[in-house]
């Protein structure tokens, strides 16, 4: 064969360029993934479940009712009783006190209002009736012995003013408080006489004071 025979035979078993490219198609670049993570595969199905419960952002700035804000707690405390500037009835009208002193000597004979206690009406008429606590019952310095006849028709002394009674001087079967006994339209013409001496616990160091 000659070589021009030969040269078309092989040319004749070369397929064509158009043949190829039909049969092995170029590649292309499959789409890139979305980073969202409702769709990533990376991401766990956990972690999407959680984004999906998260709520969608507000557009505007955060409201009062869009945002939890913790109620501060509420603080309770028991009312302290308020003592002294009493005002003093029309004379004739009030209540009888009569005040002693500690050897049995008349003081003074005043007059008060339903509902006030002896200790105010002992500042009030300058009666020398200490209550270094003011009334808290957290001393015994306006410690009074009430006659035997009006004692009974008081109403028996809470557990904080017994506690107090335990530290006063000279206490006897009738002593008081003045801070804890408040008048009553029965307790008309009640007498309370003061104690040799007060004990005061409240200030620290503080003598007995003598009446």
């Amino acid at each position: 064969m000659s070589a021009l025979a030969q040269a078309f035979a092989r040319a004749s078993l070369r397929p064509a360029a158009s043949t190829n490219a039909l049969a092995h198609p170029p590649r292309t670049r499959p789409p890139r993934a979305s980073c969202s993570s409702h769709s990533h595969p990376l991401v766990p199905s956990r972690v999407r479940a959680l984004s999906n419960a998260l709520p969608a952002p507000s557009a505007g700035p955060p409201t009062r009712s869009s945002v939890s804000i913790p109620l501060a707690r509420a603080f309770h405390s028991t009312r302290v009783a308020l003592h002294g500037g009493i005002k003093r009835p029309q004379p004739g009208t009030g209540i009888k006190v009569h005040f002693k002193d500690s050897k049995g000597n008349h003081l003074k004979t005043v007059e008060a209002n339903e509902g006030d206690d002896i200790l105010s009406i002992a500042h009030e008429y300058d009666i020398d009736l200490e209550g270094a606590c003011e009334g808290s019952v957290a001393c015994s310095t306006c410690h009074v012995i009430i006659d035997p006849d009006h004692y009974d028709l008081l109403p028996e002394p809470e557990d904080d003013e017994n506690d107090m009674l335990d530290m006063a001087f000279g206490l006897t079967d009738t002593s008081r408080l003045g801070c804890q006994v408040r008048l009553t339209k029965e307790l008309d013409g009640i007498t309370a006489t003061l104690p040799a001496a007060t004990r005061n616990m409240f200030v620290d160091g503080k003598k007995p004071a003598h009446h």
